[in-house]
């Protein structure tokens, strides 16, 4: 065997209350679908011509040097809290220190149960594995913070969900997979020294400069405002921002009922699972708040003095609210060509998505069409667009590089969620030529290029994604 991983297996040398031991479950026919090899090269993963990487990547072998393992983790799911989740469908190989020197996980997505499969197959069938990986690795090539897809395998055999669909196993690259989930579910039994190793682990694996709770909730906090201003920046809806789905590391995490806006409102939902819209377009901005005072709540038994904890947390959540709102701003006007916002553009953005808002303008398109020259077709309302433009056109009168600039903030191509469903359903059938294109293409979301000219259409009304779908 030529394939070589250079594991190096921290999480694994944690106490046994983190996870339970779990090989992958072998399947009936592996067969590989697509390898990222440039990814493997920054793993410093050799050997990635080995006959037998098909069936590593699926579960039917454990590579040399893993320590395959699910984590323990508990979650708020949409609001409840779960005091046990867990690593239901995936494994944990192990780690690598790439070549960069930063430590990222490897984990197999759809290998079997484990002990916290709660009753589920723990598979996962083609259509998720495929979407995961063209939107995580479009999402890095857009410079999202997020997890990466190593590969992805068919199996070779059938998962049952509404009908039997082909099964398939995502490889699946992360900083680590510590969630918000993780710390609730030590805090949640009273397992303060657990707590405390957990703690002391996510330090010095992730914030090695902040030396107490209140500093690491401080990071936290910054990376994932942060990370969802470029989100609501980009158009992307998440669809589940669960505790559990909400990583220490700061990335994007578990692509389920994920979607890009096609026509602009602010309060568009895809996911069939929000009937509430609780983790609707802009109601992201809230949630992620929400979602560190749970942390927040979870790390207070770590701080000897509780009140002053609970006064010291209260103020970094506040002022996280302000970073956020700072970020979204400076995010949008840079799709404006504002290099420095100043007072007033705030109402200049939201003057023009309100005039997107009220036509259905294409979120994407209208953006790219502004940083191309000439948004006016993209909105309904033109004479309220020329009034806009008049006003936009005095503000960057003095920003010499206001179209580079846009043209930077401002992708040409997105993951558009009827090309994913199109993809999906020509893979399902055998054929995986549209896959691999919108790989090639969405690379390279910010370049016009003539042979993906097609993939900026937004959808007809017959072509248009109402609901997208876990998959579990």
């Amino acid at each position: 065997m030529s394939l070589h991983i250079p594991f190096d297996n921290s999480y694994a040398r944690l106490p046994a209350g983190f996870f339970a031991a779990q090989a992958p479950v072998p399947v009936r026919a592996p067969s590989l679908i697509a390898f990222n090899h440039a990814l493997a090269e920054e793993l410093q993963i050799r050997g990635v011509d080995d006959p037998d990487l098909a069936l590593l990547l699926s579960g039917n072998g454990v590579p040399a040097g893993a320590s395959p393992l699910a984590q323990n983790y508990a979650g708020h799911q949409f609001g409840q809290f779960n005091p046990q989740l867990g690593d239901g469908r995936a494994v944990l190989l192990g780690e690598v220190v790439d070549r960069n020197g930063q430590r990222r996980d490897i984990q197999l997505k759809g290998s079997g149960p484990t002990p916290f499969a709660r009753r589920g197959d723990g598979r996962s069938w083609l259509g998720p594995v495929l979407r995961e990986y063209v939107v995580s690795e479009a999402m890095h090539a857009l410079g999202v913070p997020t997890t990466r897809a190593l590969a992805a395998t068919r199996t070779g055999e059938e998962v049952i969900r509404e009908r039997p669909l082909p099964g398939a196993v995502l490889t699946r690259v992360a900083a680590s997979h510590i969630r918000v989930g993780t710390f609730q579910a030590f805090a949640a039994r009273q397992d303060y020294d657990s707590l405390q190793t957990l703690f002391d682990y996510t330090q010095g694996r992730h914030y090695p400069e902040a030396h107490t709770p209140a500093d690491m909730l401080g990071e936290v906090c910054d990376r994932q405002t942060r990370l969802v201003a470029q989100w609501m920046s980009l158009g992307f809806i998440h669809g589940v921002m669960n505790t559990d789905n909400c990583t220490l590391s700061g990335e994007t995490i578990d692509y389920g009922p994920c979607a890009f806006l096609d026509a602009y409102h602010s309060e568009k939902r895809f996911s069939s699972i929000d009937r509430f819209g609780r983790y609707a377009y802009a109601a992201q901005a809230d949630i992620i708040l929400w979602n560190m005072a749970q942390l927040a709540t979870a790390l207070v038994p770590l701080v000897g003095d509780e009140d002053k904890a609970i006064k010291d947390f209260t103020e970094i959540i506040h002022a996280s609210a302000d970073t956020l709102r700072a970020e979204w701003t400076r995010r949008f006007a840079a799709k404006l060509g504002i290099s420095e916002p100043e007072t007033g553009d705030g109402a200049l953005i939201s003057d023009l998505l309100g005039l997107m808002q009220s036509g259905g303008s294409d979120f994407t398109n209208t953006f790219r069409a502004l940083a191309e020259g000439d948004a006016r077709d993209q909105i309904a309302d033109r004479d309220g667009f020329d009034a806009w433009h008049a006003r936009w056109r005095e503000r960057i009168a003095g920003e010499p590089e206001a179209e580079a600039l846009m043209q930077r903030s401002s992708p040409v191509l997105i993951p558009r969620n009827h090309r994913i469903e199109e993809m999906i359903a020509a893979s399902v059938s055998g054929d995986d030529a549209l896959f691999h294109r919108l790989n090639a293409a969405l690379a390279r979301p910010f370049e016009a290029v003539a042979d993906y000219e097609d993939l900026r259409r937004p959808p007809t009304k017959q072509e248009e994604v109402t609901a997208t779908f876990c998959g579990t």
